[in-house]
């Protein structure tokens, strides 16, 4: 571990004045250029750079887009799990002037493509072969083998992981070294231009997040508001570049992007990220590495707690944990302060069109308010209930809108920039938020989002299927997963091993049903809607 500091010049702006992510990596470099601010250190490999050694790979990458044509505000996906590459890849691509599409890593190459046609990618960053699957087949065999036909794609970039990678697609595949070799003297004046040249009012990601229509929506965010974002969590939590921040929450999702190494980069903070997640591994990680910030779902911390080899490992340099995404009992956050010894647990809420931030608990609550609501909102963002009880929130972290679609942003954000989340609660005395029930029907499993009405027009695809209800109900350890209720077709035999095989070949893990229910009908309102409720 890399301690050294140096004293910070006159001339670094504060956090305040950052509003983009290159500005933020510069600022960190100047301030602490020999701290170290990445170590990856998963299985195999023990790989760490200061900031002045992770603002030159970011710089190398961006430059290696520019000199592959990668243009001002063209959108790069990013297909990958949580490695030091990830981190390049982002501020790369928002260093050249791009904006970044995470894909989650999750999903099957459809699903994926379906991004990549979305947004008009024209470059990709795909992990290679790792934990037995090949995204860059995938990608490719869900375009029918042409990704140069079914896209405007003409960049792949590769990041070697478990090696052995033998796909191939009809475009350019070259390795993430490879890609920053090519970065000319030439290539980096341009890139440094580029970054130059970025402001808050640019667009800096675009994450998708499903909706009750079916369709997933891409959440497009201005610079300045990713940044905010990461500058209310850093500060909230107060983070210093004396803390080594475990991340096990996926980059691709905002608790582990704009939550996680965004905020390292703001406030000098180490980044240990962690691509597959296991409670042995994250235990050992926060031993060897001295880690002192470990966000994550309640079920992240309820596995390291019931973990057999718990006494084994000594936790004790963890300070912080942030969690949320679903009800946080109070036994489990005495517990995460008594048998873990944090110092500060904290909850939150938040939404991927609110960078994922809406209101946040303080070190300063108690064990009950911290468990019982959400806590108050943060600074620049304001809260209100509306119309049925909905939760509004306005503020400099509410999105610019949905990719393409002005109709379901005008349905989104008011005329007085409102932001509708769709959930239902309320506000005590003090202002802290409870969250009481969902307009919406998405439910959550094991920290993530899923929306019935995207698996139900997946299975509305299945030979057999006339009409299905998907709902989430309770489970020990995912907190809720999913079960469809299916109507079959007039002497169809289809099965629950049909329909769950179907799942498993069309869907992400986290948005397949665990069980399926034939049934003969649907109990509906007077307008024809099936009700939910009855069938819950």
């Amino acid at each position: 571990m890399n301690d050294s500091s140096t004293a910070a010049p006159r001339d670094v702006e504060t956090t305040r004045d950052v509003e983009t992510t290159a500005a933020a990596l510069r600022r960190a470099a100047a301030l602490w250029p020999d701290r170290e601010a990445v170590a990856d250190v998963q299985p195999g490999q023990d790989t760490r750079w200061t900031w002045a050694q992770l603002l030159d790979e970011v710089r190398r990458f961006a430059a290696g887009l520019v000199a592959r044509g990668v243009e001002r505000g063209d959108r790069v996906v990013i297909w990958a799990p949580n490695t030091r590459h990830w981190i390049v890849a982002a501020l790369g691509v928002q260093y050249a002037g791009g904006t970044a599409v995470p894909a989650n890593t999750r999903y099957t190459g459809s699903e994926t493509l379906e991004l990549v046609q979305r947004t008009h990618a024209t470059a990709a960053v795909v992990a290679g072969a790792f934990l037995g699957a090949e995204r860059i087949a995938d990608l490719s065999s869900a375009a029918g083998g042409s990704l140069a036909g079914a896209t405007r794609l003409r960049t792949l970039v590769r990041i070697p992981l478990d090696g052995g990678d033998a796909a191939t697609a009809d475009l350019a595949v070259v390795d993430f070294t490879d890609l920053q070799a090519e970065a000319t003297d030439s290539a980096l004046a341009r890139a440094d231009a580029r970054a130059d040249s970025v402001t808050g009012d640019d667009v800096a990601d675009i994450l998708f997040t499903s909706g009750t229509t079916g369709k997933s929506k891409g959440v497009v965010a201005l610079h300045r508001q990713t940044v905010a974002g990461a500058r209310a969590w850093g500060s909230n939590g107060g983070l210093t570049e004396r803390d080594r921040y475990l991340i096990v929450n996926p980059f691709f999702h905002s608790f582990g992007y704009k939550a996680g190494f965004l905020v390292c980069t703001l406030f000098g903070s180490t980044v240990i990220p962690l691509a597959v997640y296991s409670p042995t591994e994250t235990m050992r990680l926060v031993q060897d590495e001295g880690a002192t910030v470990l966000p994550g779902a309640p079920t992240i911390f309820q596995t390291i707690l019931d973990a057999p080899d718990r006494a084994g490992f000594d936790l004790s340099s963890l300070r912080l944990a942030v969690t949320g995404a679903s009800v946080v009992p109070v036994v489990l956050v005495e517990r995460m302060q008594s048998d873990l010894g944090l110092e500060t647990v904290l909850t939150a809420y938040g939404q991927t069109e609110t960078m994922g931030f809406i209101t946040t608990t303080t070190a300063d609550d108690d064990d009950v308010t911290v468990a019982t609501t959400c806590g108050r909102a943060y600074p620049g963002m304001e809260i209100r209930i509306g119309d049925s009880g909905e939760i509004l929130t306005r503020g400099e972290m509410v999105m610019q809108g949905y990719l393409d679609d002005p109709e379901n942003t005008a349905e989104a954000i008011d005329p007085d920039g409102w932001l509708h989340t769709g959930d239902v609660g309320e506000i005590d005395s003090h202002g802290n938020l409870r969250i009481t029930d969902r307009l919406k029907d998405m439910y959550i499993t094991g920290g993530f989002n899923v929306y019935p009405a995207e698996v139900e027009q997946t299975l509305a695809r299945l030979d057999g299927v006339v009409e299905t209800a998907v709902i989430g109900v309770p489970d020990d350890r995912m907190g809720e997963v999913g079960k469809a209720f299916v109507v079959r077709r007039e002497g169809s035999s289809l099965t629950e091993e049909d329909v769950l095989g179907f799942c498993r070949e069309h869907l992400a893990n986290f948005k397949r049903p665990r069980a399926v229910e034939f049934v003969e009908s649907f109990p509906r309102n007077a307008s024809g809607k099936i009700l939910k409720t009855d069938l819950r």
